[in-house]
């Protein structure tokens, strides 16, 4: 945990920023797989966890706006748990790790709840993302499954978003060391890329190894030969010579901070002429887009500002044709870079993807754009001090995709289509770092993870 001052100040902070009211954060409960007592990995709920701290199930926990005070709802353990899990701290102990002074059984939330609702008080919640919390806060809040929405608090949305956007020096420790581990996951990978190996033994090596760090994987792993799918987690694939393998992966630390890093690199360690070229406009869109990272401007302009390095690159190799601005802004790009450029990240890998993206990555003045390609930029908004960013540019060639544009003759004054037909079976390229917002600039975290054409061979030969 992080010092017990640190849980203290965020809640304070939230409930001066919603104002009045209850605010309820009900913790995640185990899950189980096929029988009650064999369950899925414990993930705590990362809005529970950055307020209250406790990354174990059986908890709720409320924020009293108007009373300011901070109540823990758990119970101690039976001496039957005790022999099945061994002494565990109490309910009071834990509480007083993250400077809550005020601890209550389970069976006393419903009463409270019923208590303040009765009274005319408004009980503030978070957007639910499980059926079994749906089900749980009905039945506390007295209404149906349905009705549960009621709940769902906007000012609360906000104050969330607001709060837990900016990462302190402690947050950013955490996610330095995700990274590291990513590093090691990556650099593995590269090692195994070579012929007669198979996807799931270089997806399985890597999910191993952050499991031995500590943590799982920040999220199922994208690893495959067929890159062009964006989020391919199929690995029963062979490795054969020529090829390109995406691998995008991260960690979760113990903590449950997240990294998330992209790498390609060739079957067999040596990149092909063809391979280079595309490799490295999305080097360059990577490192350009790093650089172009800071504070003010918004993230939707470097974004584009990467679409037209790209589409630029497109345009050498004679892939793209016509004025690279007006491609950019007619969305022609998009064929090849059908993706946004990268989003937050902290406790959750695609950070409060949970209370809607459009809340954590635009504005009431900065809307989303509906046009294909842009409309996945996750993350939009200006770029603030302390702000933790995935940057993950990338070049792909979706067989599906080209076909559909070509017979529908779709920016025929942008796209060399015949060249583009040239390129299917090759995949694509997706180069990914994890970024600090500083207050002049930005900073990529962790260790370096090899990323140039001579970094990647080298590793592959090592």
């Amino acid at each position: 945990m992080f010092p017990k001052e640190i849980y203290w100040q965020r809640r304070k902070l939230l409930r001066e920023l919603v104002g009045e009211g209850l605010i309820l954060f009900p913790g995640n409960e185990e899950s189980a797989m096929n029988y009650k007592d064999n369950t899925f990995h414990y993930r705590q709920d990362s809005s529970f966890l950055y307020f209250f701290g406790i990354g174990k199930p059986g908890f709720h926990g409320i924020c009293d706006v108007d009373g300011g005070k901070d109540t823990l709802y758990g119970d101690d353990l039976t001496l039957e748990d005790i022999i099945w899990m061994g002494t565990q701290p109490s309910v009071t102990e834990m509480a007083s790790e993250v400077a809550v002074e005020s601890t209550k059984g389970l069976g006393a939330l419903e009463g409270e709840l019923k208590k303040a609702l009765d009274s005319g008080r408004r009980v503030h919640i978070l957007p639910p993302y499980r059926g079994d919390q749906v089900i749980r806060l009905a039945g506390m809040l007295g209404t149906d499954c349905e009705g549960v929405q009621e709940y769902v608090s906007r000012e609360l949305i906000a104050a969330v978003v607001q709060l837990r956007s900016v990462k302190d020096q402690y947050e950013i420790a955490e996610i330095e060391k995700a990274v590291d581990v990513a590093g090691i996951m990556h650099t593995t990978a590269m090692k195994m890329g070579f012929p007669g190996n198979f996807e799931h033994e270089l997806s399985g090596a890597i999910e191993g190894i952050a499991l031995s760090h500590g943590g799982p994987v920040a999220f199922p792993v994208i690893l495959s030969m067929d890159g062009q799918t964006l989020h391919n987690h199929y690995h029963g694939n062979e490795l054969i010579e020529g090829r390109l393998v995406i691998c995008d992966a991260g960690a979760e630390t113990e903590m449950c901070y997240a990294s998330d890093i992209t790498r390609t690199f060739p079957v067999g360690g040596k990149f092909s002429t063809r391979q280079k070229e595309i490799y490295e406009l999305v080097l360059k869109a990577n490192v350009e887009s790093i650089a172009a990272s800071v504070p003010g401007r918004t993230n939707r302009e470097v974004h584009l500002a990467a679409a037209r390095i790209i589409a630029g690159g497109l345009k050498e190799l004679g892939l793209m044709k016509g004025d690279v601005d007006e491609a950019v802004a007619a969305g022609a790009h998009a064929l090849f870079f059908p993706h946004g450029l990268g989003h937050m990240m902290g406790l959750d890998v695609h950070d409060m993807e949970g209370l809607g993206e459009n809340n954590v990555g635009y504005t009431d003045t900065l809307k989303r754009s509906d046009q294909f390609g842009l409309a996945y930029l996750r993350m939009g908004r200006q770029l603030e001090t302390g702000f933790v960013m995935t940057i993950e540019p990338g070049c792909y060639f979706i067989p599906a995709l080209i076909s559909k544009w070509k017979g529908e003759k779709k920016f025929e004054q942008f796209i060399n289509y015949s060249r583009a037909e040239s390129y299917m079976g090759f995949g694509g390229v997706r180069i990914e770092d994890d970024i600090v917002i500083t207050s002049n600039g930005s900073r990529v975290l962790g260790t370096p993870i090899p990323k140039t054409i001579e970094e990647v061979e080298e590793t592959m030969r090592g």
